[in-house]
């Protein structure tokens, strides 16, 4: 075990705790069912994410990480602010949750980058695919939201 690897994986966590939290206080913020039900299907995946990142720490004999960042924390009181002053706009709370799949990818890219273990790497690139496709998807749903909005 390195102990870079194992905070690199304890980062993963973190600024995955702060997803998995930042899409529940959105799905709580928000007003379309479908949206809400999205994110807390998000929510669901990141949890998984977690377990996995932990159970390869402790694999590594570390000790992994319980919480997420005081960023992410105060990035979520934001959310809730915004959106108990916004009427809970949908748009507003996509518009933050795309804010926060920045962060989260960003992060992780910079882990593919940081030459990784061999011992690690298959999981961070696999969770990275993921991390991707929710970017993605949140991407997709702020374009279509701000469209009907719009129109």
């Amino acid at each position: 075990m390195t102990a870079d690897s194992v905070s690199v994986l304890n980062q993963l966590i973190q600024i995955t705790r702060d997803s998995e939290e930042g899409f529940r206080t959105a799905a709580a913020n928000v007003k379309d069912a479908f949206l809400k039900t999205t994110f807390l299907e998000k929510a669901e995946t990141c949890r998984n994410a977690i377990l996995d990142l932990q159970d390869k720490v402790r694999e590594m004999h570390g000790v992994p990480e319980e919480s997420g960042t005081v960023l992410g924390a105060l990035h979520r009181g934001w959310v809730t602010i915004k959106g108990t002053l916004t009427g809970k706009d949908d748009l507003a709370l996509l518009n933050e949750c795309e804010r926060g799949e920045d962060v989260i990818k960003e992060t992780y890219e910079k882990a593919l980058e940081s030459g990784l273990s061999e011992q690690i790497r298959p999981l961070v690139q696999q969770q990275y695919e993921g991390v991707k496709k929710d970017h993605d998807l949140v991407k997709n749903l702020r374009n279509k939201y701000a469209q009907s909005s719009a129109a």
